[in-house]
């Protein structure tokens, strides 16, 4: 097997303040390995607000804006005027906010910046509940999950939001998901979002949270690659909102990922059927969209 395809450059320092195997922490370093120096990042409220340090200390080489909670695509937004005004067209502006500041309290803000086609990549790291102010379920959440506000037997009874086709039905130029446990996919897509100057881009990046969810740190990147094989995260790509590229596709029965995480303990049997009927749902509802069989060798596990 050949080594895997991915830069030596580094743009996160050490001594950084995330938890043990935070996925967020491998998404941003993959996402700057492949988006490079001339990038400024803006981050509302969220894990990564802390992660990356109170000024003047950072844990990154590159410029960071922290922004209010609600705000990350109209700071985005300023943000790309400003360095259009002083000539620096060429320099990437990336958002990166938590799904709390995606899905729900900045989609807003995002909206907004989609809509007048800003020239931002706007990246959702989804951990899949506010984990930074103590495990809350978010819109993120997905069906099933128990939180620190959903107690007792009041487990989430709802589906995750689907960010993606919201997206899609703005038309968004460039939209993908991407995975920790597959980097030379998520690099070509952050590579492909960077490279498409001139409009709004989003990339939804699978970030586990071991804290959250109840697992051992050494299980990060094996939850993240669970995740694709059993379709509760299929890899894809979608473009102009109407042109869908599938980039995998699972082989394995939801309870391989759900197993693991404490967050799902509570489920019976039957509540993990339910489960597996919706991914298979949501599945069909895809691969209708798709342009073709799913490209497999595109992937690196």
């Amino acid at each position: 097997m050949r080594p895997l395809q991915v830069p030596e450059e580094e743009y996160l320092r050490r001594g950084h303040v995330g938890c043990a195997g935070c996925g967020a922490v491998i998404a941003m370093r993959f996402a700057l390995k492949a988006l490079g120096p001339d990038t400024v990042v803006v981050i509302p409220a969220c894990c990564w607000g802390v992660i990356a340090g109170a000024y003047p200390q950072s844990s990154l080489d590159v410029p960071i804006l922290h922004a209010a909670f609600a705000t990350a695509g109209a700071t985005a937004s300023g943000v790309r005027a400003a360095l259009d005004m002083r000539g620096e067209p060429d320099t990437t502006v990336m958002a990166w906010a938590g799904d709390g500041g995606t899905f729900d309290i900045g989609l807003q803000s995002l909206s907004g910046a989609v809509e007048r086609d800003e020239d931002i990549l706007y990246v959702c790291y989804d951990n899949e509940a506010y984990m930074n102010t103590g495990v809350q379920r978010s819109s993120s959440t997905p069906y099933g999950t128990r939180t620190t506000t959903t107690p007792r037997e009041g487990w989430k009874r709802t589906r995750k939001k689907n960010i993606m086709e919201t997206l899609a039905a703005h038309r968004i130029a460039y939209a993908a998901t991407a995975s920790i446990a597959y980097p030379e996919d998520m690099i070509r897509k952050f590579r492909k979002a960077r490279d498409l100057k001139g409009h709004a881009r989003f990339l939804h990046v699978f970030a586990s949270c071991p804290t959250g969810w109840g697992v051992p740190s050494e299980l990060t990147v094996k939850l993240a690659r669970l995740a694709v094989r059993t379709n509760v995260f299929p890899l894809y790509e979608v473009e102009n909102g109407v042109s869908y590229t599938l980039n995998t596709e699972g082989d394995l029965p939801v309870r391989a990922y759900l197993s693991p995480q404490g967050r799902f303990r509570h489920l019976s049997p039957e509540d993990i059927q339910d489960i597996q009927r919706m991914v298979d749902e949501d599945w069909r509802l895809l691969r209708a969209k798709a342009q073709g069989p799913p490209q497999r060798a595109r992937l690196m596990a």
